[in-house]
């Protein structure tokens, strides 16, 4: 399984960015996708997942209603549309999938992207 994302950049404190990732290869069709970020000097931090199959979701806390995520079937690629940015939001962000569809929260994803790099500021 390959996963790109795309759809980082510089943006500042109040914009939006849709971040993208698309899945290549073997995944089957109930896989979880979920969405990670580092900021620097910081450990990698859940923030975002979606179960393919079923459409479950489940957020981070700091979200704070401003994310949501979501995927395409067809197009095997999954969408995280970040609203009212602020510099804390600042990361490297990256997708990940669980062929297991169990991983959630849990920094048990099998497969990661390359990451892309999400930078808020006036």
């Amino acid at each position: 399984v390959q996963l790109q994302a795309s759809g980082g950049g510089l943006v500042q404190p109040g914009d939006s960015l849709r971040l993208s990732c698309a899945a290549s290869g073997r995944t089957g069709s109930s896989f979880l996708m979920g969405w990670w970020r580092q900021a620097p000097g910081k450990e990698r931090e859940f923030v975002a997942a979606v179960s393919w199959r079923s459409g479950a979701t489940l957020y981070a806390d700091f979200v704070k209603g401003r994310f949501t995520v979501s995927r395409d079937n067809a197009k095997t690629t999954g969408y995280l549309q970040m609203n009212s940015l602020n510099p804390e939001d600042t990361a490297v962000y990256y997708c990940a999938v669980d062929p297991a569809n169990a991983a959630w929260k849990l920094l048990r994803y099998k497969y990661w992207g390359q990451g892309t790099q999400v930078t808020v500021s006036s």
